[in-house]
């Protein structure tokens, strides 16, 4: 039997997510930090990009196994038109930190919602 990719894809998109979230909290933290600039994780299509994980693949044959990496990328954002740099130095814009949390949540929700639903599906190809 071949080992389901969904959910080693699942397990790495949550550590991703994490990653993300310890990101922006660490942002939202640094908000009144003299000269703090604030940081983004590399996008998770990067990631998959990273495990050469292709979502067009039919055949179990055809995913190989791959190694994730240990690290996902880390770096500063852009700085943003609006909020620009502060006179501290600060580039953290609580709108758009706390925008992120949000996307962060309803991301993780979904991943959980299709790793429910798909291992649901299994178990009912079992039962039978």
């Amino acid at each position: 039997m071949q080992p389901i990719q969904l959910f080693s894809l699942a397990s790495r998109q949550a550590e991703w997510l994490s990653v993300r979230q310890e990101v922006v909290a660490t942002n939202i933290a640094n908000a009144n930090t003299p000269k703090f600039h604030a940081k983004d994780v590399s996008p998770f299509s990067a990631v998959l990009d990273e495990t050469q994980v292709s979502m067009v693949r039919t055949h179990p044959n055809h995913l190989a196994e791959s190694q994730y990496s240990q690290t996902i990328g880390v770096h500063e954002n852009d700085l943003d038109n609006q909020i620009g740099i502060q006179e501290s130095g600060n580039t953290v814009a609580l709108a758009e930190e706390l925008s992120k949390t949000g996307e962060i949540k309803r991301q993780y929700e979904l991943s959980t919602s299709l790793v429910k639903t798909f291992h649901s599906m299994m178990l009912m190809t079992v039962r039978r």
